[in-house]
């Protein structure tokens, strides 16, 4: 896989980039990436990027042409067919199941905004993905971007360590992720659940999808309205809801 990433301060990309899996993955070769001051490619004399609103109204928006041009020269670097993501607060929520997607691309470019917005034709010609991190707003893309590509890279074949992780994360199995444990079985007098230790592996499964599907139903009860539940599990949720004394 190969990113660019379009934004008009790079350098706020040094440390995320350069630390922990994602500098991994990069010195791997499991993906590649290049950062692209779309400023560079702007044709206004004074290097402007951003303009006023027709009709009027607050705040400045980025001009379509340094975008299309800067999207243009990585496309034709590449030779690909790339996915074109706009970090916008009115675009689709990010989630699991978004990232698992775009894992399956060979190009993806990401376009991070600042000032008011973007003007629309860049909305409407150019991307092919409009992405939100949460409903809430940052001074740019920058940010929101990394999020999404940490989150995608992570997900490429041989980046963890333990390629069992990824699968089992929260979301991806459409449940929040059982509790973990590790040394000292006992600290401080807060024990680890005994049949953690018991060394019998049906059971401890047992376990760990009965703590997920509880962790589930009291913190993100909405994500069981789309998960197709068996008759096993099925079962843990009626005694979950008996147990806790909402049945």
């Amino acid at each position: 896989m190969h990113i660019d990433i379009l934004t008009l301060f790079p350098e706020m990309f040094t440390g995320v980039f350069q630390s922990s899996i994602l500098k991994k993955a990069a010195e791997k070769e499991k993906f590649s990436y290049n950062m692209v001051n779309f400023r560079d490619y702007t044709k206004n004399k004074h290097l402007k990027v951003d303009d006023y609103p027709y009709g009027g109204g607050a705040g400045m928006v980025l001009t379509p042409q340094p975008v299309f041009d800067a999207v243009s020269a990585v496309k034709k670097d590449r030779q690909t067919k790339p996915r074109i993501i706009l970090m916008c607060p009115q675009g689709e929520t990010f989630t699991q199941r978004k990232a698992e997607e775009l894992a399956k691309e060979e190009h993806l470019i990401f376009i991070c905004g600042h000032y008011e917005g973007y003007d629309e034709r860049i909305r409407e010609n150019l991307v092919t993905d409009e992405i939100s991190i949460g409903d809430y707003v940052l001074t740019g893309g920058e940010l929101g971007s990394m999020v999404v590509v940490d989150s995608v890279v992570r997900l490429l074949p041989d980046v963890l360590g333990n390629q069992e992780s990824a699968p089992e994360d929260s979301f991806s199995t459409g449940l929040l992720e059982h509790p973990h444990y590790t040394r000292p079985a006992d600290f401080r007098g807060m024990k680890v659940p005994d049949i953690l230790l018991s060394g019998d592996h049906a059971k401890i499964r047992n376990w760990r999808k009965e703590e997920s599907l509880k962790r589930t139903y009291n913190r993100r009860p909405d994500l069981l309205r789309s998960y197709e539940l068996n008759e096993a599990e099925q079962k843990m949720i009626d005694e979950i809801r008996i147990n806790e004394g909402k049945e």
